[in-house]
This record gives structure tokens, sequence and C-alpha cells, in this order.
């Protein structure tokens, strides 16, 4: 074994030293934090763009899900036409580098439920293949349908600016630029229907996922990502929310026992994937500060991030911090001088574009990086070290690996070192009861996977 000595100062409380020896020496020179391509990419994305394309799909009246589908301009069958034509486009001058397709099936009619009677629900899908990894994906996705205050009025004007409109705009917006690039991982740009129904579209696209086989690196899912002022007088344009869930509802009985006496519940994928999206905005974002929120969605509400999370694939829904429930699901009018409506006037353009930097910046970063080290496992009871070991990740860029930990009571990875092409490290002086720790693998340019919470080792 090889050991390296590193004296460590965290920012609070005080000093604490610790040194570290793996199998073989960490370079002296680990790739860089940061992806200048990366810092590109959030530059080129346009809040004018994402305006036309709210404004444009606000423009079809109603895309309730029971709308109609006919007709050339009015309802979600022109909307989805407009939406699929708008991701052939953007593979046209990319030299076809997307593939643009229907992901679609029958909703059973419940005449109790919100789809009376059977219906075909219908998701735009565009899939950008990645190089060296095509079967591993990252999902960008908004709903596109619409609602006004009765969840069945399928007729009246809808117009679904913020809800979601500007989350489907933010996934075409994506497609744009990010196709101007390769990556090693897929990246699936997804415009999802019946969601104001029930989830239709979500549950229809998790399941495809599921029979294709897809490894899903990370589902950011974007729904109502464009409005800075609240119901109650709150404002703020440089902040917004990442509900992240937690242990999934079907985990065994093995998997609770290991969470209840190894701990874990804090680090499921979904959590990482919030902690990353948290470390991309810091990076690349920093004048938008991401929230975590340790649960599936706000009160009695839910998201097209639900389907994707229980089907067992980290995901995780990016919101706006304060919402206008004037502006959503209502009736388009004025009470008592009070504007109703979900309409494009109301919309943060800047803010809206400041979030779709960050899902493209997350998706690059993801796309781009090794898939996640497999395996890993810690050990160090009634010990003064901490040992976590992995399997090799297979890519042809590997750099090696880091190692992060962080205090229990931490949201985010605070501390890490640089270990290099290894697989097993080992912190000394680093107690293993008193930090939470994981490991990710990195590339040469410095792009890294998600960081994988070790499961005990013998």
């Amino acid at each position: 074994m090889v050991r390296l000595s590193t004296l460590l100062i965290p920012a609070v409380p005080a000093l604490f030293a610790a040194a570290l020896h793996a199998q073989t020496a960490a370079p002296a020179q680990p790739p860089g934090s940061e992806n200048p391509r990366i810092h590109q990419i959030v530059r080129a994305v346009d809040p004018a763009r994402i305006e036309q394309d709210v404004r444009r799909l606000a423009g079809f009246g109603t895309r309730h899900t029971l709308s109609d589908t006919l007709s050339p301009t009015r309802g979600i069958g022109a909307a989805r036409r407009w939406i699929f034509a708008e991701f052939e486009r953007i593979s046209r001058e990319c030299g076809g580098c997307l593939q643009v397709m229907y992901v679609s099936d029958i909703v059973p009619g419940n005449p109790r439920g919100r789809i009376p009677v059977d219906t075909r629900v219908v998701n735009v899908v565009a899939i950008q293949r990645g190089q060296t990894d095509p079967g591993r994906y990252v999902i960008i996705q908004g709903h596109y349908d619409s609602r006004v205050s009765d969840a069945m009025d399928a007729t009246s004007d809808a117009p679904g600016a913020n809800d979601d409109a500007t989350g489907t705009s933010a996934a075409i917006e994506a497609a744009r630029v990010l196709s101007k690039h390769r990556f090693d991982a897929s990246i699936v740009y997804a415009a999802l229907a019946g969601e104001e129904q029930g989830l239709n579209g979500g549950q229809i696209l998790a399941r495809h996922a599921q029979q294709n086989g897809w490894r899903i690196s990370g589902v950011l899912n974007n729904d109502i990502i464009g409005n800075t002022r609240g119901i109650g007088g709150q404002a703020s344009n440089t902040t917004m929310r990442i509900f992240a869930p937690g242990i999934p509802p079907e985990a065994s009985q093995a998997e609770l026992r290991r969470f209840l006496y190894s701990g874990g519940e804090l680090d499921v994928p979904s959590r990482q994937l919030a902690r990353y999206v948290d470390r991309m905005a810091d990076r690349y974002v920093p004048d938008l500060d991401p929230q975590i929120i340790y649960r599936l969605d706000r009160f009695g509400r839910g998201g097209d991030q639900t389907p994707f999370f229980l089907a067992g694939y980290p995901a995780v829904r990016l919101t706006e911090t304060y919402e206008d429930y004037n502006r959503q699901h209502q009736d388009l009018r004025v009470e008592n001088g009070i504007h109703y409506g979900d309409v494009p006037d109301a919309v943060d353009y800047r803010y809206t574009g400041r979030i779709t930097a960050l899902n493209a910046a997350t998706l690059a970063s993801l796309a781009w990086a090794p898939a996640a080290p497999d395996s890993v496992t810690i050990r160090g009871a009634v010990s003064a070290n901490t040992t976590l070991r992995w399997q090799p990740v297979d890519a042809p860029d590997l750099a090696g690996y880091r190692v992060y930990w962080r205090a229990p009571t931490s949201p985010t990875w605070d501390h890490s070192r640089w270990v290099g092409n290894v697989t097993e490290a080992t912190l000394e002086g680093v107690i293993i009861d008193n930090w939470f720790f994981g490991v990710a693998a990195v590339d040469r340019e410095g792009n890294e996977s998600l960081v994988v919470f070790p499961a005990p080792g013998r």
C-alpha cells in the first residue's frame, strides 16, 4: 500500500487531520472540477427562445388530455404535432442526431376517474444516442397537457403557460443546446401528456424505459419553473426547489433492515441526484440556489417524477420556490381585481432560463461522466479509519475516483478526496460512525457520476 498524507481544514468547526492510502498512489493532479464545455452550454440557453415556445404552446388554446386531437390549431393533438416537428427541426440542424418518436399507450377509461373513456395518451420523445455508452440514459421532461378549474373541462381555454409549458420548453431548449455536442450516454428529451389526469404520461414513459432495459442515471422532471412571486407576496428569482424522494415503498425487508442498522435513507439514488443538481448550480449557475427537500413532492400533489421513482430510477422534481395558486388550474377570469389563469405574461423567462441552464449542465455532466461505481462497500467498525471498496467502472476516459464524506446533519457532500484509479481507499483518522460516505467515478475532463452510498462490507 502507498500512503498519502493530507491536512484537511473543514469550514467548521475545527481542524482535523486525515490521511489516505490506496492500492496505487493518486495522480498528483486530479482532473479539474469544472468543464469549460458546460460553461459554454449554460451560456447558450436563450430565455427569448423559451418565451417563444411557451407562447406557442399557450396559443393552442387548451392542451387538456381529452381535448381535440384533429384540429391543426387547437387542442392537445395540434400541440403534440408542433412539439414533434420542433424536435425534428432540431434534429435536422444537428445532422439527424435525434430519434424523434411518439411513446403512447391506451389508458383504460374509468367513469369515476379523470379519464372516463379509453384514451390514447401520447408522449413526444427525442433521444440523442450516446457514443460510447448508449444504453445509459439521462432524462429531462415536462408535461405539455393543461387544465382549468374543472379537471374534466376539455374545451375551455387552458393556456398552461407555467404549468407546464415552461417545463416542456425547458426540454425543447435543452435539446437545441445539447444537440450541438456529443455525449457518452444517451439523453432523452420528453414532453409528457396526461399529467393532470393522473401522471399517465410519466407512467407510460417509465414503463417504456423498463421494457427497453434503459439504465437511467437520472430523471429531471421540470414542472412549474417560471413563477417568481408567491400567492402570499413572497418573491425570489434566485432560488428553486428540488423534491427528492427517499425509501421506495416497495423496499424489501432486507433493504429496510439495512437502512435501520447502517443508514442510507438520506442517500438513496434520487437524493444523490438532488445533491448532484445542487453541485452543478454551485459550479455553473451560481446565481441560482436550489433547496433540497426530502420529500416526493409538495403536500397533496404530484408530478411525473413519481412513476420513475416507483420504478426504481433516480428521479427528482425541479420547481419554483414560490407558487401563485391563482395562476394554477384556474379558469381565465378577473374577480375583485385579482387575475386568475396560467397566462404567458405572468412567467419570468429569465428565471426559467436559469433553471433550464441548470438542467442542461446536469444532463451534460451526467452524460459525459462515467457510470457510477458498483458494489460499493464500507468497513471501519471499532477502528480509527474508514475503508471503502468498489468494482472498477469500464469507461474509456475514466480518470479515477473521488471519495466523499459529510457530517450526518449536512444535506450536501462537504468533503472529498481524489484517490486516483483504484478500487479501495482508506481514510485514516476519519471515524466511520461520525460521517456519511460515498464514491463517484470521474473522467479525464472532471465530469463525475452520481455519488454511491456504500453498503456494509466485511
